[in-house]
Formats: structure tokens, sequence, C-alpha cells
């Protein structure tokens, strides 16, 4: 199948600059052709891009697809027929909001994976951390208030989201399991979190020897770990002990982030989903205990962006929202763009991501050897930025692999 978009403003993230009206080919789901001037050839889809800027597919740097929904009650009642048609419809959506390609970052995919493969549903390409790692009465705990104590210091616990094991050699054993599973690299807590039922936001999580001992099976299976880390705490136990990245870090001071700086660790900020558990989880059913974690975080997630950028981290750029609220993926583009330049945050879309998603060469760009995953629009990204908020409005073609998924380019 040979794929055509003619006359579109092509974006190079690298060079963080337009380069002009191009035509891309794209046969059998790889890019073949960026050419400068006219191509003439035979053609199964041709898509006129008409002037419109032509961008890399979407990367979304951190989401959770296997959380279909914040009404955390519903859920436990649900058949698991119901679930899976919830996800996949999550997973659907998602693309067509731009976002061919995600980081999940904690729950177990196989069956959505597999799903896309046999064109069962539409979604992005996964690259998946499948079961997080936790600590009893961790961020990844979570069990109802009432639980009968391990047997065991050796026992994990297993749920469609997480491993939850404490010590050296349980946790050793869950990211072997986590691993054995396919999992592309590994996601732990250190702190607490939001969305999670027994644990205080500011709680460090895990021990240097736990982080460490995980750290290893990953180095040997030529990967790494993230951690989910709010508190300066928990961002240095999760840094000095080997994790490569961390997600949020909305709770960091400067010697911290100088710190992390000096460690060459990568941070992906989240800053939509605090956005939204502020404005809507109400009307989602997500628990009020839980509302009240949050309270802050968007504000505090804004700041620790200018702290992070003046110690010179390195930034990726995720949403983590959850269920219902995963329509607001696009907000994200709003946010970053009140702080930060359109290039920087771009480049940590398409460049820190993709590094992520050890995907390099293959999205992220517009050139030969790269999936075919394209986004049209009206917008000029570097001018605009936020307009991406709204795919609706902003987004005239979703390409994805060769194969248009949103075609409103007569419209």
């Amino acid at each position: 199948m040979r794929t055509v978009v003619r006359n579109g403003v092509v974006y190079e993230p690298l060079a963080g600059q337009h380069l002009g009206e191009r035509t891309v080919v794209i046969e059998d789901g790889t890019i073949v052709e960026v050419v400068d001037g006219k191509w003439s050839g035979e053609v199964d889809v041709d898509l006129d891009a008409r002037g419109r800027h032509v961008l890399p597919g979407f990367v979304d740097g951190h989401v959770h697809l296997s959380i279909h929904t914040m009404d955390f009650r519903r859920a436990a009642r649900e058949w698991e027929f119901e679930r899976a048609l919830a996800v996949a419809a999550l997973s659907e959506a998602t693309v067509r909001r731009g976002f061919t390609t995600v980081r999940d970052t904690g729950g177990d995919l196989r069956g959505l994976k597999q799903s896309i493969r046999r064109n069962l549903c539409g979604g992005p390409r996964i690259v998946s951390a499948g079961h997080m790692l936790s600590q009893t009465g961790g961020h990844g705990d979570l069990r109802g208030s009432v639980v009968d104590p391990p047997e065991c210091g050796c026992q994990i616990i297993t749920s469609p989201y997480a491993h939850v094991a404490d010590g050296p050699s349980a946790v050793r054993k869950a990211a072997r399991q986590s691993l054995r599973d396919g999992s592309d690299f590994i996601k732990i807590h250190t702190s607490g979190g939001v969305a999670s039922p027994s644990d205080p936001l500011d709680s460090v999580q895990y021990t240097p020897e736990e982080v460490s001992t995980i750290v290893t099976e990953a180095e040997h299976r030529h990967t790494y770990v993230t951690a989910h880390a709010y508190s300066p705490e928990s961002m240095r136990l999760a840094a000095d002990n080997g994790v490569a990245c961390l997600e949020h870090g909305n709770l960091v001071d400067a010697a911290t982030a100088s710190h992390l700086a000096g460690l060459g660790t990568t941070v992906v900020p989240t800053l939509v989903t605090y956005w939204a558990f502020r404005d809507h989880a109400e009307k989602f059913g997500f628990p009020e205990r839980n509302q009240a974690k949050n309270d802050g975080l968007f504000e505090q997630g804004r700041a620790a962006i200018g702290l992070f950028r003046d110690a010179g981290v390195e930034l990726g750029f995720g949403t983590d929202l959850l269920g219902e609220a995963q329509p607001y993926q696009n907000q994200e583009f709003a946010i970053r763009a009140e702080l930060e330049p359109a290039v920087d945050v771009l480049r940590s879309m398409y460049v820190t991501n993709v590094r992520l998603c050890d995907l390099v060469g293959k999205v992220g760009t517009v050139s030969p050897g790269a999936y075919g995953d394209l986004v049209v629009t009206d917008v000029d990204p570097l001018e605009d930025l936020a307009a991406l908020a709204d795919p609706e409005a902003a987004l005239a073609a979703v390409v994805q692999g060769g194969r248009p998924i949103v075609d409103r380019l007569d419209g």
C-alpha cells in the first residue's frame, strides 16, 4: 500500500524548524521518500495537505490505557468484557487525537496490544511498563482497606496493574516476572500518589537496596527503570540508586533539580492530569479522599517546570489521564505552552519521549525509515502550540502507518 501526503509544510523536531513544503511517500507503513517538489507514481491513498503543517504523529510519554474509569467502585463491579470494550474505545480515541505512539507507564496491556496487532481494535504504538512494582501500602497497592497480611516475605500480590512486592528477593522476582511478560521498561513507585487509597502523597516508598536490585535486573535486560516520585526525598532515592527517569516531580526543590541534572536524570511532567482532577474529578466519580490529595498539585507542577528548566533537567511530555479524563489529553499542549517555548515542548515530545520509547529514527520524525505516522494541521505549532489542545478543530488528518485514521482535508 502506498500513501502520499502532498503539499504539506513538514516540521523537523531535531532542527526545531519547518522544512518547507514536501511530499511524503509512505509504502507498507514506512516513509520511503520526503520529496522537495512534485512527485509522480501510482498511489493507493492520495492526501493533499494544501499548505497545512505536517508533523510526526504525537507521542505521549505517560499514559495508563488499562485504567478505563475514575470511578473505582464501579470498576470493581464490572464484567471483564465491559472493561475490555472500554479499554479498546480509549485506545482508538487516543489515535484520533493524534497520539500515534504512547509510553504506557503501568498496567497489563498484553491483551490490548495483541488485539491491535490482530486488527480487532485500533490503537497507538504502545511501549509498555506492564505491571508496576509497588511496596505493600504503596502507590501501586490498589487493594481495599482490609487485606490479609502476606504469608511470607517472598509473596508477590498481582493485580491487573501492579506487582506488590517487598524486600530485595521479592522485588527481584517481580522485576524478572515483569520482564518475562514483555515489559519494555520497569516502573516503580518511590512516593505516594493521588489515585491510590492508602499512601500519603509525601510518603517515601521502597529502600535503596530494593531500588538498586530492580535497576540491576532492568540493566541486565538492557532497559531502564522509571519511578513515580513527587517529593525531593523520593526523587533522590530513585535517582541515586540508578533510576534513569522520574514521573511527575511536582514537589521538587531547586537543590534536588540541580542534583538530578548532574546525574542526567530525565523527568516526565504530567500537568494536565492535576488540572483534570481539580476541575472534573467529581463528575467522573473520582473518590473524595483522592480529590483531596490532588489539592495544589497543578500549581506546584507548573512551578516545578521552571525549576527543572533552570537546572537543565531534560523533560519529557506526558499526560497521565485516567479513564473519562483521557479526552483532555491534548490540553497538555496548552498548559506547557504557557510555561515553555513551543520548540522546547515539541522537543520534549518528539525527542525525549522517543528516546524513552527506544524508537529513535522510527517515530518523532518525518524522514525515510520512520513509521508513516503523521498529523496534518492548520496550526503552526511554533506560533500557536496551544491551539493543538482542541483536536477536533486543529487536526485535519491523522495518518498511522500510512492509513488515514482521521481525514478532514476536504472540509
